[in-house]
């Protein structure tokens, strides 16, 4: 009995060490599987997990370098892609780069190259050993920068610009007649809204984008233009503008032969009742004439002066000489009977504009009047 209890001892070491040497066995086999994975996933740990993708693209397998070229070269189309600006029939083509348009290409492969992170190491190690696709897709991030925008913006506002244009009553280049110029709207780019616009569709990513542009009014227009006095050196005549429109017609006096009343586009500076007449020729055609005649009757310029800003110290002004109205009589200035100064000083005020136009005829002679004048 004794020899059989020992037998069964010996054989229950011997069943426990077969087993403890299969265990050890096998966690030695486990091991050299687990060193042998550990092994495999980090000689591949530079390289992206099968199945990612970065904005379509198929980035699995590649290092970090090659992802960043495979992800430049597909972001760089869109990004050099042309894309139209519009107003009206004038276009501008630009890029989404020239607009700063940018990827953060770096960005979206170190979020792919991240996803590795998140995974045991035996879950990456059977995913790459096996090529099993862990379908997992990344965004690529997109932003503005630099002032590309407001530099096109400037370039169209500048480019699609029209001016309006006031209402006025200017004169003929060789000063024969009147031009009369329309009030009429101009057109600009609205800017803010513009930048704000291209902007919504560079990151849209849009091919064309159309602006508006908003009228800009004129300033002056016709009733705002207040008077104008026109006076026609070759017929002797003031007309009074009111606007457009033809308030009054006056003849006059103009400068004879040797002497000018010079054309152009004056200005009221100074107007004057009863005036004091102050000769201005001494030492010529005033001599023998007194040198000042204060305000009253005798006087050479009447009852009422207006003083323009044209050379010569020129001057609308009454007469003590109503034969001469009509006439070449003047040594520059715009003579008119007394009683038709007095009432055009009413209407006009300093500022307004006096147009002098046409021309005396080559043959006229002193006291000569127009051909088309009546007197």
């Amino acid at each position: 009995m004794a020899k059989g209890r020992h037998i069964r001892k010996r054989g229950l070491r011997t069943f426990a060490v077969v087993v403890a040497a299969i265990v050890g066995v096998s966690m030695l086999a486990a091991g050299g599987v687990a060193f042998a994975a550990y092994r495999y996933e980090q000689a591949r740990a530079d390289r992206i997990l099968p199945g990612v993708s970065i904005a379509g693209v198929d980035v699995s397998g590649m290092t970090r370098a090659e992802a960043v070229r495979a992800m430049s070269r597909s972001t760089g189309r869109s990004l050099r892609a042309p894309m139209t600006i519009r107003v009206g029939d004038t276009r501008w083509v630009v890029t989404p780069r020239e607009l700063g348009r940018r990827a953060d290409v770096e960005g979206a492969v170190d979020r792919a190259m991240d996803v590795a992170g998140s995974m045991g190491t035996f879950d990456r190690f059977w995913h790459r050993f096996r090529e099993d696709p862990v379908d997992v897709t990344i965004d690529v991030q997109y932003a503005r920068r630099g002032s590309g925008i407001d530099v096109l913006v400037s370039k169209i506002a500048k480019d699609v610009f029209v001016a309006p244009t006031n209402a006025a009553i200017g004169i003929e280049d060789d000063a024969s007649g009147l031009v009369f110029q329309r009030a009429k709207a101009g057109e600009k780019l609205d800017a803010e809204l513009a930048a704000a616009q291209i902007a919504t569709a560079v990151d849209a990513g849009r091919a064309v984008v159309k602006l508006p542009t908003r009228p800009v009014g004129p300033k002056v227009t016709a009733p705002m233009m207040g008077k104008t006095v026109v006076v026609w050196v070759d017929r002797n005549q003031i007309e009074l503008y009111d606007g457009f429109e033809v308030e009054e017609t006056w003849s006059v006096a103009t400068a004879k032969p040797g002497w000018t009343t010079p054309v152009g586009d004056w200005k009221i500076w100074d107007m004057r009742e009863n005036p004091t007449w102050y000769n201005p020729a001494l030492d010529s055609w005033g001599a023998g004439l007194p040198a000042v005649v204060p305000g009253g009757p005798g006087n050479p310029m009447g009852t009422r002066a207006i003083y323009i800003d044209a050379p010569g110290l020129i001057r609308i002004h009454g007469t003590t000489d109503p034969s001469s109205i009509g006439r070449y009589a003047s040594h520059g200035c715009i003579r008119m009977q007394n009683e038709q100064i007095e009432d055009l000083f009413e209407r006009v005020e300093v500022g307004d504009h006096v147009l002098i136009v046409g021309h005396r005829p080559a043959n006229a002679a002193y006291w000569d009047t127009p051909a088309v004048s009546d007197i």
